[in-house]
């Protein structure tokens, strides 16, 4: 049998055999069990991580950043331009952010539940960049000016041209909320979902 750090072949086949065997739910119940800590102390360190290096690079932003003087970098590919936004990622709502506040802390707070129920390792990965994506521009929203709850988040990284006038200036915790969402589509369109369940009609088709 596969032990609790087994490859994700033998993660992925053994929900089918608990399925085929009488006592398959017995072998595979506590195995999920002893890895659900494991993996949800994987996601909330990859969070911990993108939070960090997002507050980290804000404020080294703020400190050496002139707003009026944006930095080119990368021959132009990608200029330090550093702003505030009082809206949701990459400068939208720029009028609700109370609102934002809200909708961001409810997130967080499901996105921390929820990796109580990682099964798959990929998931991890997944689920703590998101978290992290989120908790990063939440902190900004209640610890900085103008007041809590109605902070403004700090951006600097417009690409191809300053000051937004390509694409909407960004920052880290964007970046990684963004990678985690495309994570996300990514494995739920090759089929492998959250949970084992999830996985059984993929499975069965492919042995059709």
């Amino acid at each position: 049998m596969q032990t609790a750090g087994g490859a994700t072949l033998s993660e992925d086949t053994q929900p089918e055999t608990a399925a085929a065997g009488g006592s398959g739910t017995d072998e595979t119940t506590p195995e999920k069990t002893a890895r659900r800590p494991g993996l949800m102390i994987a996601a909330l360190l990859i969070a911990a991580f993108a939070i960090g290096l997002d507050q980290w690079t804000k404020f080294l932003a703020e400190a050496n950043l002139d707003p009026e003087e944006p930095v080119r970098i990368l021959g132009g590919l990608v200029y330090l331009s550093l702003t505030w936004n009082s809206g949701a990622a990459f400068s939208l709502g720029t009028d609700y952010t109370w609102i934002f506040t809200i909708i961001a802390s409810a997130v967080v707070v499901f996105l921390v539940v929820l990796s109580r129920r990682i099964v798959y390792p990929a998931w991890s990965i997944a689920i703590g960049l998101v978290l992290g994506g989120a908790a990063g521009n939440l902190v900004d929203r209640y610890f900085r000016e103008p007041g809590f709850a109605h902070g403004h988040v700090v951006d600097f990284i417009s690409v191809f041209k300053p000051f937004a006038e390509v694409f909407p200036i960004f920052n880290i915790a964007d970046s990684a909320l963004c990678c985690g969402v495309v994570l996300i589509v990514l494995l739920e369109l090759t089929g492998h979902g959250f949970s084992p369940e999830s996985r059984k009609p993929a499975k069965k088709e492919a042995g059709a």
